[in-house]
This record gives structure tokens, sequence and C-alpha cells, in this order.
């Protein structure tokens, strides 16, 4: 049997994002010493336990054979702007959850592609930004059938994002709900990770982080759609300072929210922080919109200063991740397959369940792309309709 580098070990170990302690867990180890010799050379892998590394990893077994650490996988492009700049743990999560989409999105396109169904999306890589916002707001409304009216239509946030979801992966783009690796230890933030795009003409894929605030998944995806139009792959996060983040940034507030309305919202010079933060969770609310996006629109029209734009995000902020600690601490989970199809996307179940159906997609690759076990693919494939 060919020797282990241990370095690759531990390489494999990082990319999953887990520590020794969430690794022997995952492993099944008696305790962090036994990884620490694996990792350290002092001790060689038994066959069976690089096929367990394989799987916790998520890695193919023969990548634990390499004689060294691969380069790691690219993110395309990176129009992310942190203001405290990039945590070393949420960027090794972010690598490896951008790696599993790749993995998700290969397998797809090569489904399509077996099934004679990979027919090119003339959209993706369309538009120029010298087009301008307007134009670019307008192919996007058009290519969905999707208008801001149909939007605020809706009863509530949560299905007007539902609404907004189902009109893109209509057109044929995948969306999916990815904030972790599998379990809240993984966790990665809003503030390091908003969204992804994967510009591919046949099966593109945006990727919206599931940690933000709900009220904000509909801007994120047209942020990402805006990208996918421009034929651009990358990761994105808030703020932007780069024009074209601030070009996808206005793109999407266009498709939602027209500037003039902002003028309804009041800001007096004399208003208190929270006077502000509460006529602006009016005005959001009522049009179905998250408050960082209103107040960032409040920004761009000069309509408030960055100063105060700065105070009214942390306060958001920290009362989203108020919120999401309070209702994990509530107990009540929902069920395991509706939440997995849910996060997956109705267009994602849709084609899985086609290609096994056809013996394009072995439960195996399924499990891969819908983010479960193998042995879990049917049952999830019958849970109740995606929201």
């Amino acid at each position: 049997m060919p020797k282990v580098n241990p370095d690759v070990l531990v390489w494999a170990r990082e990319s999953a994002g887990l520590s020794i302690e969430e690794a022997t867990k995952k492993l099944g180890l008696s305790g962090p010493d036994r990884l620490k010799a694996l990792e350290g050379g002092d001790r060689d892998p038994s066959r069976r336990q690089l096929f367990n590394m394989s799987e916790k990893y998520r890695r193919p077994l023969l990548a634990l054979y390499l004689p060294k650490r691969p380069r790691e996988c690219d993110k395309g492009q990176d129009f992310r702007t942190l203001r405290e700049g990039k945590s070393e743990k949420s960027e090794i999560l972010i690598s490896a959850l951008l790696r599993d989409v790749r993995a998700r999105q290969g397998l797809v396109r090569a489904a399509l592609e077996e099934a004679d169904e990979d027919i090119s999306l003339p959209f993706v890589g369309s538009a120029k930004i010298a087009e301008g916002v307007g134009s670019l707001t307008d192919r996007m409304r058009a290519i969905l059938g999707f208008s801001v009216a149909d939007f605020r239509s809706q009863v509530s946030i949560d299905v007007a994002f539902a609404a907004l979801r189902s009109a893109t992966e209509n057109a044929g783009v995948f969306v999916l709900l990815l904030g972790n690796l599998g379990t809240h230890h993984t966790d990665i933030d809003a503030t390091f990770f908003r969204g992804f795009s994967l510009a591919d003409d046949v099966a593109p894929f945006i990727v919206i982080n599931e940690k933000d605030s709900r009220a904000a998944w509909s801007f994120t995806l047209l942020h990402e759609l805006a990208h996918i139009f421009l034929g651009q792959t990358g990761i994105s996060g808030y703020n932007g300072d780069a024009d074209l983040e601030k070009f996808c940034d206005t793109v999407a507030a266009r498709f939602l929210l027209e500037p003039s309305e902002l003028a309804a919202i009041g800001i007096e010079e004399s208003a208190g922080l929270d006077e502000i933060a509460e006529r602006i969770g009016d005005f959001a609310r009522e049009r179905k919109l998250s408050r960082k996006m209103v107040a960032y629109n409040l920004l761009r029209s000069d309509l408030i200063n960055s100063h105060l734009y700065t105070s009214l995000s942390d306060a958001f902020d920290a009362e989203r991740i108020a919120q999401r600690q309070k209702g994990s601490e509530a107990g009540g989970a929902p069920d395991y397959y509706v939440v997995k199809r849910h996060r997956a996307g109705l267009g994602l179940v849709n084609v899985v369940k086609r290609m096994i159906s056809s013996g394009i997609l072995t439960t195996t690759k399924a499990g891969r792309v819908l983010g479960v076990k193998p042995t879990a693919v049917n049952r999830l494939l019958r849970s109740g309709r995606a929201a």
C-alpha cells in the first residue's frame, strides 16, 4: 500500500473546516492524540481509517494518497470588501463549501449533457456594465418574467423570496441556500460570505448564505444573478467598494425598489438612531425588503452619511445574530428532509428526480448533488414541496 504523506491528512482535515477535536469525533477515534499521531507521521493510517477520512472530509480516497498538498481550489473572483479583514477559519470553511458546490454543479452539468438536455442559456455572460443599470434590470425582469409588483404582492417575505427563486429556477439557474458544511459548528456568518455565482452556460448556480437574514435573500439572489448575466463566477460580500459590486448591488436594488421611493422614509437630521431604524424597518417590511438593503440605498442616494449607515448596519447585524441564536435555542427542529429539500431548491430536486428515473444519476451521485447520504435520497425526493 502506498505511503501516505501526513501533511496531506492535515490538509484534508483543515480544508474540510474541521478542528482536531471535531474530526476526532466524526472519525470515531478514541481521542485527539490518535489523530495527532496519524497527522504527525507517528502512526500509519489503516485502509479503513483512510476510507473513513475520505467520507468525512468529502475527498476522493485517491486525494489522501497525493504526494503533497494540492493547490487551493479556485473561488473564482473574490468580489468582497471585508471591513474587519478575512477570518482564517471562515476562509477555510468557504473554500470547502465552494469546492462542494463546484462538485455538485459538475455532476448536474454532466447529467444534463448525458440526457441531451444541455441547452445553452443565452443570457449567461450576455451583459456588459457599459449598458447601464436600467438595461440589465429590464433584461433580468424579462428573462424571469417577474416584476416588483409580483414580488410585493406575496403575503410575506418568505413567500416573496420563494416566488423570485421559482422564477429564477424556471429560467434555468439553480439557487441553493447554504451557510455551513452540514453542521452548525461550521456556520459561516454573512459578514464573510453573502453569496456565490457560478456562471456556467448550461447549469449556472447561485448560492445564498442562509445564515443571513431571510429578508436579505432576495437581494442576494438578484445580486448574484447580475453576476451571471455578466458572465462572472465569484464570491460576494456586503458593502463592496469595487465598481463592479456597486453595479450589481444597484441592479438588485433597482429590481426591487425605485430610488424615488426612499423619500417616503422621511429621514430627519434631528432623529435618533432608534427612530431612523424603526422608520427603515416599517418601510422595508411593507416592501418585503431587508433593512440593511434599504439603509445601503439611502447611503447611495446621499440621504444618510457613511457614519450613520455603519451604525445602522451594525445594529441590524447584531439583531440578526441575536434572533438566530434565539431561534436555535427554541427547539422544535423542522423535519430534516424538508430542510434539505428547501436548501437544494425545487429546480435541483426536479432535475435529480428526473435523472435518477432515467438511470443517468446513481443515488450516490444524487446524494452528492443534494447534500445528503445516498440512503436519504429517495425519502428527500418524496418529502414535502420545496419552499
